[in-house]
């Protein structure tokens, strides 16, 4: 059975279209380029924390780095959020 549109509802958008689609992609993309390299560099190195020499699996260090970036693109995205409140119509 066929719906159809009456005036109070919104044409349907595609999905590759939608706004937070777009910008979900690109991260989702280098996400997965990212891990795929983090997880195929399995050697220990020797890595120099300020004072202490740990040795650790490279990709453990890759890992953490990769996480750390996210946290602080996270916080970077709040606080510009916050800055600026959302617009009145």
């Amino acid at each position: 059975m066929a719906r159809s549109r009456t005036d109070d509802q919104q044409p349907h958008t595609p999905f590759h279209s939608r706004p937070a689609v777009r910008r979900l992609a690109p991260f989702v993309l280098i996400t997965a380029i990212a891990l795929v390299f983090i997880f195929e560099n399995r050697e220990s190195v020797k890595i120099r924390l300020l004072i202490p020499e740990v040795t650790m699996p490279l990709w453990g260090a890759l890992l953490i780095a990769w996480a750390l970036g996210i946290l602080a693109a996270v916080i970077m995205l709040r606080r510009r959020t916050d800055r600026h409140p959302p617009r009145q119509k």
